[in-house]
């Protein structure tokens, strides 16, 4: 609207200023004569109107009050206008106060609005350190080179709703196990069928932290001395990765399977036995997740023969499951293989993928041809 009658206002500023040259070949009679005439024009428009007040517009009122403006209160009241001379200063007067409005909105008074991207790292700061308070993440911007007031991180935090440090620093169960999970070992026994009948038994460990699988042994009748040794086996594959160090924990159930002595065995490196409680299966959650995962992609789609056929199906899938198969806890990572850097646009429409199978096509690998 305020556009619009800017516009108007241009236009007869304009017209009256072509009008006005019109004026300068005339001479003063002529003048004389012509102000005359719009004066009984005025005189008549006036005895038809009445009492009736005359319908200016916005761009009108403009008009006759930038025109009227530089005039003294004494020459208005003499001239012969529609409207009183107090109306026409009050058109003028509205006319300064809508630009000054205007003028004001643009500057906006206050402190400018913090930058979005600060805001954002604000969050993520008390997102991933529930611990930290307002001043502590102010300090963290500040070695970042983020010149902001504790003021407003304060305040970017209240507007998002997080609560002080106090009330948000209680460590989750989630938390807590994922800061725990370098140190925690889990083992259990998976059974299985093969096509003769015979009951086999897989002894497999993983690693909570990095999920890496090992298959420690297979037997079809597991006795405390294998089971010792498997375990001993697995403390020596540890110690030659260079993460036995960090293990303080190895979480398995109750079976009978399991002798005590390999209980004296882990205690000697530090590790200690946490021992499930009965059908509680979640208790070793990761594990169970594991065997399941087995179950699903391996054992329940194809047909074991015998003892050595599933040794050599699980020795593939476990070098699947560690170097291929993505992990969504290591976003979208294998345990022993990070994930490539994503392509680009144009590589991606160039790309030849090629699959790989494996067990005769139970497990199918995609690589690039590149």
């Amino acid at each position: 609207m305020i556009r619009l009658v800017l516009i108007r206002f241009a236009y007869l500023a304009v017209a009256h200023a072509f009008a006005a040259l019109r004026l300068l070949p005339m001479s003063d009679r002529e003048k004389d004569v012509e102000i005359l005439a719009l004066r009984h024009q005025l005189t008549v428009l006036q005895r038809q109107l009445g009492d009736q007040r005359p319908q200016l517009r916005p761009e009108d009122r403009a008009f006759l009050a930038a025109l009227f403006t530089p005039l003294a209160r004494a020459t208005l009241r003499r001239l012969r206008l529609l409207v009183s001379p107090d109306t026409v200063l009050r058109w003028h007067r509205d006319v300064v106060k809508r630009r000054h409005a205007r003028a004001s909105r643009r500057r906006r008074p206050g402190r400018p609005r913090t930058v979005a991207s600060v805001r954002r790292l604000v969050l993520r700061l008390a997102a991933e350190n529930p611990s930290r308070g307002y001043r502590r993440i102010h300090g963290e911007l500040a070695l970042l080179g983020v010149a902001v007031a504790a003021s407003t991180v304060w305040e970017i935090l209240k507007s998002a709703g997080i609560e002080p440090s106090p009330q948000r620093a209680t460590v989750t169960w989630t938390a807590f196990l994922r800061s725990q999970a370098e140190a925690i070992l889990a083992i259990d026994f998976i059974e299985t069928i093969t096509l003769i009948g015979q009951r086999q038994y897989i002894l497999a460990a993983i690693h909570h932290a990095g999920r890496r699988a090992r298959i420690l042994g297979v037997t079809a009748h597991p006795t405390h001395a294998s089971v010792t040794q498997a375990v001993r086996n697995l403390l020596m594959d540890l110690e030659d990765a260079g993460s036995l160090t960090q293990i303080r924990f190895l979480i398995r159930d109750r079976d009978a399977k399991y002798p005590t002595l390999i209980g004296e065995i882990l205690s000697e490196v530090g590790i200690t036995t946490v021992l499930t409680a009965v059908r509680t299966p979640r208790m070793n959650s990761i594990m169970e997740r594991w065997v399941k995962t087995l179950r699903t992609e391996l054992l329940d789609r194809m047909l074991i023969w015998n003892e050595a056929h599933l040794r050599h199906a699980l020795h593939e899938y476990q070098r699947h499951y560690n170097v291929h198969r993505t992990h969504r806890s290591l976003a979208a990572a294998a345990p022993l293989q990070a994930p490539p850097e994503a392509l680009e646009a144009e590589r991606i429409d160039r790309l030849t993928v090629r699959r790989q199978d494996r067990l005769g096509g139970v497990i199918h690998e995609y690589r690039s041809a590149a």
